[in-house]
């Protein structure tokens, strides 16, 4: 009855409008796990291949960025996006969860590019072949493992992000963690049949994602702790 009710969004579900938050928290979320993946991606094989000058300060630099408490910042970004009207918007929150998945996406895939060992790179440059070649035809299949990983590992961290959601997104953007919270508070009292039922519906995705990309999370995951 809960899990028809959740899907429906008609009934005790109504006021969550489910299926409405469902989408905004697999479109958000993928599309900025996939974002910061990419960039991240060509950042790290730059910081890997192509060290400048202090390149581990910079690096440190990027990483401090991802220690920050998010509740340090959550003020500034409200009143930044309010003001350049990005609040309450798609773009606004993929851009804020991209932004904050990219030093993790960085740190995680530059120590899978750093795994790898040159000498076939070096080979694939004798024999005339050009920097877009390396990086898609030698690289990037050898680290795919590792991309796997840390694509599982954004998208657990951003599908279970609450307070930017809960402070950025509009009606019509919320995501699932804002419909538990607003389940939760609900002036009949707290509804265990349904948060139970949105919950678990809620893991699923995950669990999904996670089941489908299980070999590769495996092998990204011990990536370089064995030596051949």
């Amino acid at each position: 009855v809960f899990f028809r009710a959740v899907i429906s969004g008609g009934g005790a579900a109504q006021a969550t409008e489910f299926p409405l938050y469902f989408f905004n928290s697999i479109f958000i979320a993928g599309v900025s796990c996939l974002l910061a993946l990419i960039i991240g991606t060509i950042a790290a094989y730059g910081f890997s291949r192509y060290p400048l000058k202090g390149n581990e300060t910079y690096m440190f630099i990027i990483l401090t960025t991802r220690m920050m408490p998010a509740i340090v910042v959550v003020i500034p970004i409200f009143l930044m996006f309010r003001e350049i009207g990005l609040s309450g918007t798609y773009f606004g929150i993929i851009f804020l969860y991209t932004a904050f998945n990219l030093p993790f996406t960085i740190w995680m895939v530059r120590s899978f590019f750093d795994e790898l060992n040159t000498e076939i790179e070096d080979a694939a440059r004798m024999d005339g072949a050009t920097e877009r070649q390396l990086f898609f035809g030698i690289c990037l299949p050898q680290v795919k493992a590792g991309l796997a990983a840390t694509f599982v590992f954004g998208l657990i961290l951003t599908w279970n992000e609450f307070l930017f959601a809960l402070l950025l997104t509009g009606v019509d953007t919320r995501t699932v963690p804002v419909a538990m919270a607003r389940t939760l508070g609900g002036e009949m009292g707290v509804d265990y049949g349904l948060l139970a039922a949105i919950v678990t519906l809620f893991l699923i995705p995950i669990f999904f994602v996670t089941f489908l990309l299980q070999n590769q999370l495996l092998r990204g995951v011990t990536f370089g702790t064995v030596r051949k």
